[in-house]
């Protein structure tokens, strides 16, 4: 799979701080800043240094991170006051920065927006929002955005004193948003079950998003790597938690090519596709809990069938250039029109197809590379 590495390095050739071809926002003429689409695809830069040992991957991710942090550590273009769960994505990569270059300012960074989280608005039990705009609401896209920079900070900073919290709001969202028939889960919840997409009766939206139960997945396999020795229960839940989600997302895989439909359960439905960012996903979960010793060896093989099926389906020469197609653009429950077709943010089965499909955007190469990653080092 030579192939991935040789796509990403492409891309990283003809990328600029001010111009990440991999943004779609800021191609079609936004102004860059701080982002969690360029956080996926900086932190695919740190596991290619880590899976390598090469440190063009190292520099180039400090250039890239250099550039919209100044030397007080205020982040270009971070609002705190968004509270938005998306804005702490980009961060986790501060810490492995810090350690190899020891830049003060990424530590002052790294405080910046921990101190969103201090603030930031809990639901009634005791999840963060997924942003100031989205009251009570989780969505599974948040813990993957938030949890794995939420412990890292606490074991650097505090003691390791808040894992029972980080474990406290991944076992609410599992309760919460677990759909008992599939054991599939919903991509958002409302714990007031007001929002006019949510549930009379459980508060959740109405379909499974894949792309969210990669998100999610990724989340668990990020964060229990850390949880220390004090709390190693919490960790024996989440790796039960892991492996049981795995478990059923894989019931749910195309039996001929192994990947995983854009509405997760709805198979070859008219409109429905076999989307790549969230397929990724799931293999990159797959393959390192494997590594890490959470799952049997079985599921790194079927990770890496995964990744391998999106290489031959998925990653295309075109022209001489690499293109990785059927990325998801975005998708999101409520606040704002839909970017397709379909204006509004229901969570129907129609929103979710309707929303525009891509090539070459960050939330597709990102997990992509994590899993090659994962390959290169399982090789190793």
């Amino acid at each position: 799979m030579e192939q991935i590495k040789l796509f990403f390095d492409e891309i990283l050739k003809n990328t600029t701080p001010e111009r990440p071809p991999w943004n779609k926002e800021v191609t079609l003429g936004s102004s860059p800043k701080w982002s969690y689409i360029d956080g996926c695809m900086t932190m695919a830069m740190l596991k290619m240094y880590e899976a390598t040992g090469d440190q063009a991957y190292l520099n180039f991710l400090d250039t890239f991170i250099d550039h919209y942090i100044d030397e007080e550590g205020n982040i270009l273009g971070f609002d705190i006051a968004e509270h938005n769960c998306d804005n702490i994505n980009e961060g986790k990569v501060l810490y492995p920065l810090l350690k190899a270059t020891s830049k003060e300012k990424y530590e002052k960074a790294l405080r910046n927006l921990y101190a969103q989280l201090l603030e930031q608005p809990r639901t009634p039990n005791g999840n963060f929002w997924h942003k100031e705009i989205y009251p009570n609401q989780i969505w599974l896209d948040g813990l993957y955005m938030v949890q794995p920079f939420y412990v890292q900070y606490d074991i650097l900073f505090n003691q390791g004193k808040n894992q029972s919290d980080i474990f406290r709001q991944f076992q609410n969202a599992y309760q919460l948003m677990r759909d008992p028939k599939t054991g599939l889960l919903y991509h958002g919840v409302d714990e007031t079950k007001t929002a006019f997409w949510a549930n009379s009766d459980t508060g959740c939206s109405q379909n499974f998003w894949t792309r969210s139960h990669g998100w999610y997945a990724m989340a668990l396999v990020d964060t229990i790597e850390f949880f220390d020795e004090t709390h190693q229960e919490e960790k024996r839940m989440l790796i039960e938690q892991l492996k049981e989600l795995l478990d059923t997302l894989l019931n749910f895989a195309n039996p001929k090519t192994m990947m995983f439909y854009q509405v997760t359960d709805q198979g070859a439905r008219e409109g429905n596709y076999l989307e790549t960012s969230g397929t990724c996903a799931i293999a990159y979960a797959l393959m390192k809990g494997t590594r890490l010793g959470y799952l049997p060896e079985p599921y790194f093989e079927k990770g890496a069938e995964i990744l391998q099926a999106v290489v031959k389906h998925k990653l295309m020469k075109i022209d001489g250039e690499y293109v990785l197609k059927d990325i998801c653009l975005v998708a999101g429950l409520g606040g704002m029109p839909g970017h397709g077709s379909y204006k509004v943010r229901d969570g129907s089965y129609e929103y979710y197809i309707s929303e525009p499909i891509v090539t070459n955007d960050a939330k597709g190469i990102a997990p992509l590379v994590f899993a090659y990653a994962e390959l290169i080092q399982h090789k190793e």
